[in-house]
């Protein structure tokens, strides 16, 4: 457990590090690198959503298929 913490611990302070280091070294001003950060993360959230609608139809059809092949009883 306390190997877990502080690996999490660890993990946390390296992605703020690296976080800022980022953005100490960007060649981009504040309002580019905000409208660049936005617009990454509209396209992350529309392919997660088209993942997740496909994920449900394939599931779905899944489940139709294991009712249909059940035997009725």
């Amino acid at each position: 457990m306390r190997q877990t913490l502080s690996f999490l611990a660890g993990a946390l302070c390296g992605f703020v590090v690296g976080a800022a280091a980022a953005l100490l070294i960007t060649p981009w001003s504040g309002k580019e690198l905000q409208g660049q950060a936005r617009q990454r993360y509209q396209m992350l959230m529309e392919e997660g959503k088209q993942a997740a609608a496909a994920r449900r139809a394939e599931l779905e059809s899944q489940l139709t298929a294991l009712k249909h092949s059940r035997p009725q009883g």
